[in-house]
């Protein structure tokens, strides 16, 4: 476990100093098994005897249920969905990212800020505002970025939902081609961003396309970079991995 900062002010009197736990984040775009890694993660961690918690994005008390039904709508322009999203991270940072990493706990993240940036730059923010706007969240201990082909995640949409979902299309950026092109050159858009992202913040990137199984191994297997070994061992015998 490294010595906790912020990417920049952090939070008004909430020292870094005070936050014992761990904090990973698995990224990825919708269909990459983002969240299905994060349930493996979170259950694995659990079994061998960590205490853990998960969030994830549109889970804020505050603003949560909001932030859903108004995407419903299709409606809001992109500076609206920023702040939006900026308020619902900033309400689970304060009320339950950072009591659980005060208490020890491992926060497991289904995705954080980078999504969030990704997808601004992508819609026309400047690139210095909003890594300003997050300014006041807590460098994790690691970053895992599940990458997967655009022309795979369609399959997956298609495989998962019968259909393509209008944010993720970037459809309230692309007034041209059909959802199928603007799904494509979005995504492609995104994980653009992610490249530049990866070099900045040091992600450690994952194939994606595997099998879930497979990942989550991987997953264990570099894990060992930042939990505290004596606690794994308490009951690592049938965790399926031997920290050293």
């Amino acid at each position: 476990m490294s010595k906790k900062k912020y990417y920049g002010k952090g939070l008004p009197k909430v020292s870094a100093a005070e936050l014992k736990g761990t904090l990973l984040v698995i990224e990825g775009a919708d269909g990459s098994g983002r969240s299905t890694q994060a349930r493996l993660l979170r259950d694995w961690l659990q079994r061998i005897g960590y205490p853990t918690t998960e969030v994830g994005l549109k889970r804020s008390e505050l603003v949560g249920e909001e932030l859903d039904a108004a995407m419903q709508g299709n409606v809001l322009g992109p500076t609206t969905l920023s702040l939006f999203y900026a308020t619902d991270f900033a309400d689970q940072l304060e009320n339950r990212i950072l009591p659980a990493l005060r208490a020890g706990f491992v926060v497991v993240a289904d995705r954080y800020i980078y999504t969030l940036m990704a997808r601004d730059v992508v819609r026309g923010a400047e690139r210095s505002w909003i890594r300003d706007v997050y300014g006041i969240a807590v460098v994790p201990d690691m970053v895992m970025f599940l990458d997967v082909p655009p022309r795979t995640l369609v399959e997956r949409s298609f495989q998962k939902q019968g259909e393509l979902d209008y944010w993720e299309s970037g459809m309230d950026i692309q007034r041209s081609g059909d959802m199928y092109q603007c799904f494509i050159r979005y995504q492609a858009s995104i994980q653009k961003e992610f490249k530049h992202m990866q070099g900045e913040y040091g992600f450690e990137v994952l194939d994606g396309t595997k099998d879930p199984l497979i990942i989550h191994a991987d997953v264990q297997e570099r894990l060992k970079k930042v939990l505290r070994p004596h606690k794994a061992r308490r009951d690592i015998s049938g965790a399926g991995v031997t920290f050293s």
